[in-house]
């Protein structure tokens, strides 16, 4: 916690969320565990605000919203969809100098960049900047998830060259024995003591439930429609029949695909729905969850302990799920379905094997889940170290 009596150091947190609300989702529990902490927390968000994602305690400033075209994420566009100009790259850039400028952050944290987030750089390389003429210089942070995706050795020496040159710590948010970070970056052991795993940031674990129906979710949603279509045929063909199923189409599912969705549904078993506050609680009385491998849904899988098939996506040469998604099948926690040959029936074979593993007397592995407080503590101790 902060000494008593003096003013609570200030965080500036950067967080750009493109296409999916995973990294929203992720942020939004690790500024828990900041303002827990003690810190004050300056959250800086750089997409569309999301109604089911808060920050309790932390104050919020909104740059001009915008997000990726597309799944490729070659194209950004802003708010009403038209190509991000010049002019509008400029007024994001001042915008974020503006509030490092207000804030006089003690420490500045930007999540993935610079092992992602490069589309970005034209106004976070101006922040790294001001920050270094800053005195006190405030503690540079990556904020990491534990797997990245895998990059060309040049942007991989890029990155390492950024690291060195402007950031403080690297938090893997992620446990070494299960996924260590030199798996997906090959240049890691060159971090040295810059690395530091936090453990994996998951929400509170449920209480046990009575397990009881199907929950299907979609992540975000923007790239979930083949998982949908494949789960209702999946229960229309006799997977865990007469029972409920629940499905979660994300915010980003376009609301034409939503449409015909809904209208495809036939009996009381089936439901369509966008959001689920509860989720994690939802899961946890569930008797099987169909779902992608993105990092978050992974930490509602392994607190809520409901067996699982994972479906990764691979679109666009992404690595990062299926990376995760194998290290999670081969400790016995779920069972994998590919996006390549998605149909009922694969699906179907997945759910069955994953039902089996769940009656299994195999103890999984246990992993490190405290990532956010671990985080906190962490920044604590850098904050009361020597600074330039």
């Amino acid at each position: 916690m902060s000494p008593p009596n003096t003013t609570p150091a200030r965080v500036l947190f950067y967080v750009q969320h493109l296409l999916g609300v995973g990294h929203l989702r992720r942020a939004a529990l690790l500024c828990e565990g900041l303002v827990e902490a003690g810190l004050d927390v300056q959250m800086v968000l750089g997409g569309d605000p999301v109604p089911s994602i808060t920050f309790p305690g932390a104050r919020c400033h909104y740059l001009s919203a915008i997000r990726a075209q597309d799944a490729n994420f070659n194209t950004l566009v802003d708010a009403s969809g038209n190509p991000l100009s010049d002019t509008m790259r400029h007024s994001r850039r001042d915008q974020l100098l503006a509030l490092a400028a207000q804030i006089r952050p003690d420490a500045i944290i930007t999540e993935l960049y610079p092992f992602g987030r490069r589309q970005m750089r034209f106004e976070l390389r101006p922040l790294l900047d001001w920050a270094r003429q800053q005195t006190p210089r405030p503690q540079l942070v990556c904020s990491l998830r534990d797997i990245v995706q895998q990059r060309s050795p040049e942007r991989e020496l890029e990155t390492l060259q950024l690291i060195e040159t402007y950031y403080s710590r690297v938090w893997a948010h992620g446990d070494p024995r299960f996924a260590p970070l030199d798996a997906s970056y090959r240049l890691t052991p060159r971090l040295a003591q810059r690395l530091h795993y936090t453990g994996y940031i998951a929400p509170a674990a449920p209480g046990p439930k009575p397990r009881h129906g199907v929950i299907v979710s979609a992540g975000g949603g923007a790239v979930g429609l083949r998982l949908l279509e494949a789960a209702i045929e999946a229960q229309r063909t006799g997977l865990l029949p007469k029972r409920p199923w629940t499905l979660i189409a994300g915010p980003n599912l376009p609301q034409t695909d939503f449409d015909r969705l809904q209208h495809s549904l036939h009996g009381p078993e089936l439901q369509l729905i966008r959001f689920c506050d509860d989720f994690v609680s939802r899961l946890a009385g569930a008797e099987l969850s169909i779902s992608q491998a993105g990092y978050n849904t992974v930490m509602d899988l392994l607190v809520s302990q409901v067996p699982a098939v994972v479906v990764p996506y691979i679109g666009s040469g992404e690595t990062e799920q299926i990376s995760r998604a194998e290290q999670l099948a081969g400790a016995g926690r779920v069972s994998i379905a590919n996006e390549t040959d998605l149909c009922a029936q694969s699906l179907s074979r997945a759910a069955l094997k994953a039902l089996q593993q769940s009656n299994s007397t195999q103890e999984p592995p246990r992993l490190r889940l405290d990532g956010a407080r671990d985080a906190a503590a962490d920044l604590l101790g850098l904050l009361q170290g020597p600074r330039a």
